[in-house]
C-alpha cells in the first residue's frame, strides 16, 4: 500500500538471520568516526532489542541488496533536532509560552492526587477528604475571566494586534492622521461583536448546566426521604433514582425494586452502546427487610481511586456489625456511572464519585476555541502585507533623503499606508459569517439544522477527514430480522408466512391444544430422541430452528405496572399486567455486542421473530424459561447452565432441561468464525455467511447438542471443580466448556439487518467523491463494525478488508504493519487495543498507513481514544477534520476535530449540545457539506481578496500623490508642508478629517 512507508519486512527464521548479519555489517561500514560512538543504538543483541532498535524507515529493499550495496541505502529517518536561535524562532517561543502556561495554571489550580477512599453508607461527614462539587460545568469563562479570556483570543492573532497597535498610535499627537473614531470605532464594533457573541453563547451554556444541576432527586436519610439538587449530592449519600431517570453521580448499586435483585440501565451517554446492561445489587443490602435498614447497619465501600476506565472497577463492601463481619467483593456489575439512565426498576445506591471525578467528566475533553483555517491564512497574509508595508514606508522615507525625524515620518507613513491591511477585513467579514450562519439554519431542505459556532463556517466547505460514530449516526439503532438458511432451504422476509405454518403445525402434531390431555406425548419425545438418525423434513428442522432461537439468549419479558396503580412505597410490587400487548423485552450484554435500543437488539429481534412466528417467551427469571406454543401451551424449560458471550469466544450457550420429558439439551450460537470448527461437517455454511455479510447482515450460527443425564453429571462435577479453582480458573472453565463443543448439529444460520439512516449510501458515496476521507470510530465489537462498513458501503465490495490482528506488544504491533503495508487499496479494521499499541510504539509510521487507506474502521474505541485519533490526524496531516456523532461518548471527539458535527438522536441531545453544528439526520450533511460550506468558502474567500484589493489600490494612489510631490517635499519647503517641519508628510496625503 505504501512502499515509500518502509517497514522491516517479515520473512523465514533463515532470510532474518541473513538479515540480521546484513543489517549489522550495514551499520558497522561506517568504520571508526564520529558515528562510531553510536554503534550501540542499533547493535542487535537479541530478538527484543533488535525490534526495539530496528530502524523502521528503512527501506525494504534495503535488505534483499547485497553487502556490497549497504553504503549506498538511505539511512534510517532521524529528526535533526534544530538547536539554540533556529530552534527559538522555528517554533521554540510557542513551546516556551506554552509551557509557562501550562505552569502558571498548574499552581493555580493546584490539582490534588485522587486517592481510594473509604465511604460509610448514609454519612457524608464521615469522609476523610473533601470532594469536589457534584455540579455539572460546561462553561468556558466565569465572571472575572470573561473580559480578559475573549481580549486575549482576539488578540492573540497579528491581524488584530496590529489593528490595536494602529488605534492607540492615534493617541500620540505626533503620530495623529485623523480622528480617533475612524481607527476606534471598526475596532470597537468587531469586539462588541465579539463580546457579544460569546456572552450569549456563554449565558447559553450557563443555562444549560444550571438546568442539569438543578434536577431533583430522592435522598434517603433518617427521617425519611428528601428531595435535593444534583448539585447538593455529597458522597457517602443514599440516592433514590426512579426509572428512565439520570442517575447524578458514581455510585455503587444497594437495592432495586426487581425481585431479582437486578436492575437494567442505558449506557448510551457514557460508552455509544445502547443496549441495555445488567446491573447486580449488593447481597447483604439487598436482603435487607426495609430500606431503613441500611441506617441500622454499620457498613461502609471500600472504593479505588477515581479513573478514565468505564469498564472497570475495584471495590469491597463491608459490614461491620455483623458476626463475623460479611465482605463482599465489588465490580463493574455493582457500579452505577453517572450519565446512565435507569431502564427498569427503581435503585438505591451510595455516592462513591462527584462532580469532575465521576467516569464520565474524566472521559469529556474541556471545550477549546476554535479557529477556522481561513482566518489563520489570513493571519500569516496580514504578516507578509505588514512586511510590504514596511518595505514601502522605508522606500517613502528614503525618497526624502532621512531628513529630519525620519523615524518618526515612517512611522507616520505605516499608518498612512495601513490601508494596505484595512480594519473593515475583520467586519466584513464576521459580518458574512453571520449571514452563512443565518442560511444555513433557513434552509428548507436541511430543516432542524442549528448553528451554535458562527465564526467557522467556512471550515464545512474545506473537510478531508470524516470521523462518524456508527450506532445512531449512520444507523437507525432498530434491528430487523432478514434471513433464516436451513442449509438446503433459505427463507427472506416474504416467505416468513412459510414458517408460521410450518411451527403451528409441528407443535399440533407434538403437543395437545391448550386445555386438552395427551399423556402419551413425553413417552412420544422420548421415542423420538432415541430414534437412529434420519434425514429429518424441513417441518421438523424449522421446529427446531425456532425453539433454539427462542432458548438460546438472555432476553427477559417485561409487564408494566398497570397505570393508575399507586405504590404505597417505592418498593412495592404494583399490579401488573401480562397480556401480550403489554409485554416489553430486555436484553444485556448481547451476544454480538450489536447494541442498539434494548427493544430493538440483536437478541430482542431474534425473540420477537419467534413471537411473529408462533412461539412465544412469555417468562424467563435465574432458574426457569417458559414459552408459549401458537395452540396457547406453556412449554418450561429448567435452566442448568448458561455460558455467557465473551470477546474471546464469540459464543454464548445455555444448557436447559424439558420439564416435559426431562430431556437435556446444549443450545449455543455465535460468530461464523467461532462455530466453523464446533459444528459438524457442512458444506454450505461458510458460503452462506460470505453471501449475507455482503448483503450486510449480521449472522449467528446456531447449533445443538442433546445430552443424556449421566453426560450432564459428569459435566457439570468437572464445571464445579474447574470453578473453585484457585489458579488458571478461567482457562480450567473453558476448557471444560470446549468438552461438550465438540461435533454440535447445525441447525440453523440467522440474518439481522441493522438498518441504516436514510439516504447513507448516496451521501458517503458523494462524499468519496468529493475527495473526503471517511473514517468510522465506534464502541462495538470487530465484527459488528465489519458488517456496518460493508452494508453503508463505507467499504465498496470490490475492495479487501484487512483486520489487524489483537497484538499486546511491540513484536505484535511490528508484525502486523509489515502484514498490512504489503496491502493495496485496502481498507483497514483495526480494534482499540490494538490501535494503542501501534500508537504507543509506531505512531508515525501507522498514521501515515492509514492515511493512506480509502477507509478506516476502529472498533471498541473509549470516548478518549475517539478524540487522539482525531488530534493524531489533525497534528500528522495539517488536513482539516471533522466529527459526527450523537451520543454523549462522542463529545470528546466532536470537540476535538476542527469541526464538530451533532446530531439529535436515540442517544439524546448531549453531543449536538456540545458540537459546531446541530443536524436531525446524517443525509444533510451532504448539503451542509457541498453546498453551505462550499459556498461559506467560497464567498470569504472573494470577500477577503476584495477588501484586499482595495486597500492595495487606495494606498497605491496615495503612493502616487505622494510620488507627483516628492520635488516640493525635497527641495522646497511650501505652504502644502506643515508649519515647523519642512520634512512633513505633505497635507495632500493626510486623511480627511
Amino acid at each position: 500500500m505504501a512502499d515509500h512507508i518502509p517497514l522491516y519486512p517479515v520473512r523465514g527464521a533463515a532470510a532474518a538471520a541473513a538479515a540480521s548479519h546484513k543489517r549489522a555489517a550495514y551499520y558497522s561500514v561506517a568504520g571508526p568516526g564520529p558515528g562510531a560512538d553510536r554503534r550501540g543504538r542499533y547493535q542487535l543483541e537479541d530478538e527484543s532489542a533488535h525490534l526495539d532498535e530496528m530502524p523502521l524507515m528503512m527501506s525494504e529493499e534495503g535488505f534483499e541488496n547485497d553487502e556490497s550495496d549497504y553504503h549506498t541505502l538511505p539511512r534510517a529517518r532521524i529528526t535533526r533536532r534544530k538547536r539554540g536561535v533556529e530552534w527559538f524562532v522555528c517554533g521554540g517561543w510557542k513551546f516556551l509560552c506554552a509551557s509557562c502556561c501550562d505552569w502558571l495554571v498548574n499552581v493555580c489550580q493546584r490539582k490534588k492526587e485522587l486517592r481510594a477512599r473509604t465511604v460509610w453508607l448514609g454519612c457524608p461527614e464521615k469522609c476523610e477528604e473533601k470532594h469536589p462539587r457534584n455540579s455539572i460545568k460546561n462553561q468556558k469563562y466565569n465572571v472575572f475571566t470573561f473580559i480578559p479570556g475573549v481580549l486575549y483570543e482576539q488578540f492573540k492573532f497579528f491581524l488584530n494586534l496590529y489593528f490595536l497597535v494602529v488605534s492607540c498610535s492615534q493617541f500620540v499627537p505626533a503620530l495623529k492622521i485623523g480622528y480617533l473614531y475612524t481607527y476606534w470605532a471598526p475596532l470597537g464594533f468587531v469586539l462588541a461583536v465579539t463580546i457579544t457573541r460569546e456572552a450569549i453563547d456563554e449565558f447559553r451554556r450557563f443555562q444549560r448546566d444550571k438546568e442539569m444541576n438543578s434536577q431533583l432527586y430522592s435522598k434517603l436519610t433518617v427521617r425519611g426521604k428528601v428531595q435535593v439538587k444534583s448539585s447538593d449530592i455529597q458522597v457517602g449519600d443514599l440516592i433514590i433514582v426512579e426509572k428512565n431517570q439520570r442517575i447524578p453521580s458514581d455510585m455503587v448499586f444497594l437495592r432495586t425494586s426487581e425481585k431479582a435483585g437486578s436492575c437494567f440501565i442505558r449506557t448510551d451517554q457514557l460508552d455509544g452502546e445502547t443496549d441495555w446492561k445488567l446491573k447486580v445489587a449488593v447481597s447483604c443490602t439487598q436482603r435487607l427487610p426495609a430500606l431503613g435498614d441500611l441506617f441500622s447497619i454499620s457498613a461502609y465501600v471500600y472504593a479505588q481511586k477515581p479513573q478514565l476506565d468505564i469498564h472497570s472497577f475495584e471495590g469491597t463492601f463491608t459490614r461491620e456489625d455483623s458476626d463475623p463481619p460479611i465482605h463482599e467483593s465489588l465490580s463493574i456489575e455493582n457500579t452505577l456511572w453517572a450519565s446512565t439512565v435507569v431502564a427498569s426498576g427503581t435503585v438505591i445506591g451510595v455516592v462513591i464519585y462527584t462532580g469532575k471525578e465521576t467516569r464520565s467528566v474524566m472521559n469529556t475533553s474541556n471545550p477549546k476555541n476554535k479557529v477556522g483555517l481561513l482566518d489563520l491564512e489570513l493571519n500569516q497574509l496580514t504578516k507578509a502585507l505588514f512586511l510590504a508595508l514596511v518595505v514601502l514606508s522605508v522606500v517613502m522615507v528614503t525618497l526624502q533623503g532621512f531628513a529630519g525625524p525620519w523615524y518618526r515620518n515612517l512611522f507616520r507613513f505605516l499608518l498612512l499606508f495601513s490601508y494596505i491591511i484595512p480594519i473593515s477585513l475583520r467586519v466584513n467579514l464576521d459580518m458574512g459569517k453571520a449571514a452563512y450562519g443565518w442560511m444555513i439554519m433557513k434552509d428548507e431542505s436541511i430543516p432542524g439544522t442549528v448553528v451554535r459556532t458562527s465564526t467557522i463556517p467556512e471550515e464545512l466547505g474545506r473537510l478531508v477527514y470524516l470521523l462518524t460514530d456508527k450506532t445512531g449516526t449512520l444507523t437507525r439503532n432498530e434491528m430487523v430480522f432478514k434471513r433464516l438458511h436451513l442449509g438446503t432451504v433459505s427463507y427472506g422476509t416474504d416467505t416468513m408466512d412459510e414458517i408460521q405454518s410450518h411451527v403451528l403445525n409441528s407443535y399440533s402434531q407434538v403437543h395437545p391444544p391448550a386445555g386438552s390431555s395427551n399423556p402419551s406425548s413425553a413417552p412420544l419425545r422420548r421415542t423420538q430422541a432415541s430414534t437412529p438418525k434420519v434425514r429429518k423434513s424441513v417441518s421438523s428442522r424449522i421446529h427446531e430452528a425456532v425453539k433454539a432461537i427462542a432458548l438460546c439468549h438472555n432476553v427477559t419479558p417485561v409487564y408494566e405496572a398497570r397505570a393508575g396503580v399507586a405504590e404505597e412505597t417505592e418498593f412495592a410490587e404494583a399490579d401488573q399486567d401480562f397480556s401480550d400487548e403489554n409485554r416489553t423485552y430486555q436484553a444485556s450484554s448481547p451476544d454480538e455486542d450489536i447494541g442498539p435500543h434494548a427493544l430493538w437488539s440483536p437478541q430482542v429481534a431474534l425473540v420477537r421473530w419467534t413471537e411473529s412466528v408462533g412461539l412465544t417467551l412469555i417468562s424467563r427469571d435465574l432458574t426457569s424459561v417458559q414459552l408459549k406454543t401458537p395452540g396457547g401451551q406453556v412449554l418450561t424449560y429448567c435452566i442448568l447452565q448458561v455460558f455467557p458471550f465473551t470477546s474471546e469466544s464469540k459464543r454464548m450457550g445455555i444448557i436447559v432441561r424439558d420439564e416435559s420429558s426431562a430431556e437435556i439439551t446444549f443450545y449455543m450460537k455465535g460468530a461464523d468464525v467461532a462455530m466453523s470448527t464446533i459444528v459438524q461437517y457442512n458444506d454450505w455454511l461458510e458460503e452462506e455467511c460470505g453471501n449475507m455479510a455482503r448483503e450486510g447482515l449480521r449472522t449467528l450460527v446456531v447449533a445443538k447438542r442433546t445430552l443424556t443425564e449421566e453426560q450432564y453429571q459428569d459435566f457439570e462435577s468437572r464445571y464445579s471443580q474447574a470453578k473453585l479453582s484457585i489458579h488458571d480458573r478461567a482457562l480450567k472453565v473453558a476448557a471444560v466448556v470446549e468438552s461438550l463443543e465438540r461435533e454440535m448439529e447445525l441447525l440453523c444460520l440467522t440474518g439481522v439487518e441493522d438498518q441504516l439512516q436514510a439516504d447513507v449510501r448516496p451521501t458517503l458515496e458523494m462524499l468519496r467523491n468529493a475527495g473526503i476521507k471517511i473514517w468510522m470510530l465506534t464502541g462495538d465489537k470487530l465484527e459488528t463494525a465489519t458488517c456496518i462498513a460493508k452494508s453503508s458501503h463505507l467499504v465498496s465490495r470490490t475492495q479487501d478488508i484487512h483486520v489487524f490482528r489483537p497484538v499486546t506488544s511491540r513484536g505484535g504491533a511490528h508484525l502486523e504493519l509489515n502484514a498490512f503495508r504489503r496491502k493495496h487499496d485496502c481498507a483497514l479494521v483495526i480494534p482499540g487495543d490494538s490501535l494503542e499499541v501501534c500508537l504507543k510504539y509506531y505512531e508515525h509510521e501507522f498514521v501515515e498507513l492509514a492515511c493512506q487507506c480509502p477507509a478506516v474502521v476502529c472498533c471498541r474505541c473509549s470516548p478518549t481514544q475517539k478524540a487522539h485519533i482525531v488530534t493524531l490526524l489533525r497534528q500528522h496531516t495539517g488536513r482539516r477534520t471533522c466529527a459526527i456523532g450523537d451520543g454523549g461518548n462522542d463529545v470528546s471527539m466532536i470537540q476535538a476535530a476542527d469541526c464538530g458535527i451533532g446530531i439529535e438522536g436515540k442517544e439524546g441531545k448531549q453531543a449536538s449540545l456540545a458540537a459546531d453544528f446541530s443536524i436531525t439526520q446524517f443525509r444533510h450533511i451532504g448539503r451542509l457539506l457541498m453546498v453551505h460550506g462550499r459556498n461559506s468558502y467560497k464567498r470569504s474567500a472573494a470577500l477577503g481578496q476584495f477588501v484586499m484589493h482595495r486597500g492595495l489600490i487606495i494606498s497605491t494612489m496615495q503612493v502616487c500623490n505622494y510620488l507627483h510631490h516628492v520635488p516640493s517635499v525635497l527641495f522646497s519647503i511650501g505652504p502644502r508642508c506643515e508649519a515647523g517641519n519642512g520634512n512633513a508628510i505633505p497635507r495632500t496625503l493626510q486623511r480627511p478629517h
